[in-house]
């Protein structure tokens, strides 16, 4: 009689195993803590881990945008305290739990997504360009993770004004436009 050896998925949460077992591996060095859920130390964090553990934790009906996607993608060292997620606007996503969560409804076409560990995640142009348009504030630390981010996609400053360019009387264009041409003009 063959028994198959079960592999665990590389992110775990309480819904995987209860949360005693899952704090025992950790403290007995076979799991680091990454976001609220747990991983094998064997996993290198990369963005399908980080991606993984957002799908753990809300469903992956929703989306990383902005400092999520720039976390998940790998401009961010640290995963953001609140977690900056969206929904299409169809898609009536009404995650049960939404502490930990700024959840918006957007207008976003498919080209603006990737799929990373099972989780959509917007693209780094359409990342840069939520992240010039919709931070309160742009300072020096924004302009570091939009600057990383347009790197890691090599995303110019022209990408971003031809998205932006896509839609007709889109909201914060003219601050976002002169935001990115600070930080990558």
């Amino acid at each position: 009689m063959h028994h198959a050896l079960m592999r665990l998925s590389p992110v775990l949460s309480p819904a995987d195993l209860p949360r005693p077992e899952l704090d025992a591996a950790r403290l007995d060095g076979e799991l680091f803590l990454l976001d609220g859920c747990h991983c094998p130390i064997d996993e290198p964090e990369r963005p399908a881990l980080r991606a993984g553990s957002l799908a753990a934790r809300f469903g992956q009906r929703l989306i990383a945008e902005r400092r999520s996607a720039a976390w998940v993608l790998g401009a961010l060292a640290t995963a953001p305290r609140v977690h900056q997620l969206c929904a299409g606007s169809t898609a009536r996503v009404r995650p049960a739990d939404r502490s930990g969560l700024e959840l918006r409804e957007v207008v976003i076409d498919e080209e603006d997504l990737l799929l990373i560990g099972g989780f959509r995640v917007t693209a780094p142009v359409r990342t840069v360009t939520d992240l010039a348009r919709f931070s309160e504030a742009f300072g020096p630390e924004e302009r570091r993770i939009v600057r990383r981010l347009a790197r890691i996609g090599r995303v110019g400053l022209d990408d971003c004004l031809r998205l932006m360019n896509r839609r007709r009387n889109l909201p914060a264009k003219r601050r976002a436009t002169q935001r990115l041409r600070d930080a990558l003009g």
